[in-house]
């Protein structure tokens, strides 16, 4: 029973990193968190819009901490389902956190203007 407990200790302990790491980056900040993002060079990161994918980082880290809650809730409970659904739950956040993030330019800034209304 001692060993459970320490499992589930741990489990709230990433939890709660989750969670106040997820608020920090729903403020926009902590872009250098961002494995790839942080290592690009001044030229490259002028084309991203940080402080959007920090927001949406944010939002996954939340949602990773929501499906986490069931692995805690299966070690205190001692029913492994619930572990087994928190463990679906995470790899389908982080599955489609990576679908959306890689298609579609989400986070490409936007140039002010199209260029067409120099030439009129």
């Amino acid at each position: 029973m001692g060993e459970m407990k320490s499992g589930a200790l741990i489990i709230g302990g990433g939890v709660l990193l989750l969670v106040l790491l997820g608020l920090y980056m729903l403020q926009g900040k902590g872009t250098f968190l961002i494995a790839g993002y942080n290592t690009m060079p001044k030229e490259e990161k002028a084309k991203y819009d940080g402080p959007a994918m920090a927001r949406f980082i944010g939002k996954l880290l939340i949602a990773l901490a929501f499906s986490m809650l069931f692995w805690l809730a299966g070690a205190l409970l001692e029913k492994s389902w619930m572990f087994y659904i928190g463990v679906a739950l995470f790899l389908g956040f982080t599955g489609a956190a990576l679908i959306y993030m890689n298609t579609g330019g989400r986070f490409l800034k936007q140039p002010s203007g199209d260029g067409h209304e120099k030439n009129k």
